[in-house]
């Protein structure tokens, strides 16, 4: 294959990279940033190549994983430390080659489906099999959604404000129509006078949502419902932690740095996650030092609440869940959870078990499949699971009633989750995370950029406490309207607005992926019929 295909799929890996967050004010780039492999698929397919459907699938694979490459490199950065250097090269190749041939594998249905419908239909095809692939990436058990084009826009939020209707998959759509209109203009070009219908078409279907979402954006008023929260990053060494650092000091810092800023009238104390670092039976964290040191601390603000993300555990008489271990000292299983407790002047503790599981680090991937392993793992002091989950999110509450969406790290970037957990009666969003496994890389940055999406689905405030940053306070127009500085000691406040509204998406979630879903099992079974039609076709000759 010569070597202009390549340098075309490869502009098309520059231009997603340099659209793609923390790169400010880029974010339009995605319009056009799938041309180039767009039109090396088209040669593709009316040239006279032999094994054309292994060239579109090789190139796309070529692009796509260069893209993912060059934005989530930090994921071995994140690993290294703890492991030899080619390890972590292995473990990296995993979302590295996955995403892309996913992608891939949406363009090559893309090509297949050209093969038996017309131009048009083979569109819809690749729209439909695109957002399927974005879909399964963040519903199976190696979920990813990190790369979904419609996280592009992260950067420039006021261009997106409509994701209150639509979330991120309406920005995958917009990508995509836009890309295959200038495909259509570009090619139908040399017989056209003026501006022909579909660049009229273009024209409207990039302008009309940017002109709404910035009239949205200018004329949108928060409801004046305030509440004064302090977010507090502690910037303690992850690997400290848990070794050379007790969980006691870390608490004293959590409140020194707490008690720098805080109010009478503070409502919440934000730490993040696992902050409380020593496993907790959390049916007995009320009779633990951790408990009252925070108790103490409450003290001095009569409604404040601390949320913090804790390391804890629960016992059963028996296996209750598929990742319960067992305990042979006692004979007793128990689970562990990277969880968030909410603790309070009064009894009242309230746990969250965090349930988006980073692959392969928090939980084994496919482990109901595996089941029937476990013995063997068990044999080893193992499991078939890892930490414990719930599966549907939940909301604390406040004395005052007010809700709060506990959002734990990676769970941040599930759109539908969260809005289901705003759904339930929360008033504004807290992510609490540990960003310094990563480093000083675009991980931490593009991690913050994806929270403002949040906050714009939802409209909702976002209070973000990391522990080594960035931590920040974001607007219902998705603005980060104060934030630190990387690893630095330091909390910050703010008298952010509660919401009790609730906007389209969050009632209803991810309707264009449900649809882009539908049209791809739709599709599969036109190709099934057409597959029989002509077998039985060539049976009667």
């Amino acid at each position: 294959m010569d070597k202009k295909k390549y340098l075309l799929a490869l502009s098309t890996s520059f231009l997603l990279w340099l659209a793609w967050p923390p790169i400010p004010f880029t974010g339009p780039i995605l319009f056009f940033a799938l041309l180039p492999l767009l039109f090396v698929v088209e040669e593709i397919i009316s040239g006279e190549l032999p094994k054309k459907g292994r060239k579109v699938f090789g190139l796309s694979f070529f692009a796509f994983a260069i893209w993912n490459t060059a934005s989530i490199y930090w994921v071995f950065n994140s690993l290294h430390a703890a492991m030899p250097a080619w390890v972590a090269l292995l473990i990296s190749l995993i979302p590295f080659g996955l995403g892309a041939l996913l992608m891939a594998g949406a363009f090559w249905m893309y090509y297949a489906f050209r093969q038996v419908v017309n131009r048009f239909w083979s569109y819809v095809a690749l729209i439909c099999f695109w957002i399927s692939y974005e879909y399964l990436h963040q519903s199976w058990d190696l979920a990813f959604p990190w790369m979904n084009l419609g996280n592009g826009f992260a950067q420039t939020h006021q261009l997106v404000q409509w994701y209150e209707f639509t979330g991120v998959y309406g920005g995958t759509l917009w990508v995509l129509g836009s890309n295959i209109l200038l495909v259509e203009i570009i090619r139908t070009q040399s017989y056209q006078n003026g501006l022909s219908k579909l660049t009229y078409a273009w024209l409207l279907w990039i302008f009309i949502p940017i002109s709404y979402s910035v009239y949205r954006y200018q004329n949108y008023q928060e409801m004046e419902s305030p509440a004064n929260v302090v977010v507090v990053q502690p910037n303690i060494d992850p690997y400290a932690k848990y070794g050379s650092m007790s969980t006691a000091e870390q608490i004293q810092q959590l409140i020194k740095l707490s008690s720098a800023v805080a109010q009478p009238n503070t409502e919440y104390f934000i730490w993040p996650e696992t902050a409380i670092s020593e496993l907790t039976d959390e049916e007995r964290i009320r009779s633990t030092p951790n408990y009252y040191t925070v108790q103490q601390f409450l003290n001095a603000y009569k409604n404040a609440n601390v949320l913090s993300g804790i390391e804890s555990y629960r016992l059963y008489q028996d296996a209750q869940t598929p990742t319960a271990k067992l305990d042979e000292r006692s004979g007793l299983y128990f689970d562990s959870f990277n969880a968030a407790v909410q603790l309070e002047n009064s009894a009242q503790v309230q746990f969250y078990h965090k349930s988006k599981l980073v692959p392969g680090v928090e939980q084994l991937p496919f482990a109901n499949a595996l089941s029937f392993m476990k013995p063997a793992f068990a044999a080893f002091g193992g499991t078939t699971g890892g930490y414990g989950k719930q599966e549907k999110p939940s909301v604390f509450y406040a004395q005052s009633g007010m809700g709060v969406s506990p959002v734990i790290c990676y769970e941040s970037i599930w759109g539908n989750y969260v809005a289901e957990s705003v759904n339930q009666g929360s008033s504004f969003i807290a992510v609490i995370t540990n960003d310094a496994w990563w480093g000083n890389t675009s991980g931490k940055d593009q991690h913050l950029a994806y929270a403002k999406l949040r906050a714009i689905e939802n409209r909702r405030w976002v209070a973000r406490s990391a522990n080594t940053g960035i931590s920040a306070f974001i607007n219902q127009r998705g603005d980060v309207v104060k934030q630190t500085n990387w690893w630095s000691p330091t909390a910050i406040k703010a008298d952010i607005n509660l919401n009790e509204e609730t906007t389209f998406y969050t009632r209803n979630g991810d309707l264009i992926a449900l649809l882009g879903c539908s049209g791809a099992v739709f599709m599969l079974l036109f190709a099934v019929f057409m597959i029989f039609r002509l077998r039985n076709s060539l049976q009667g000759k």
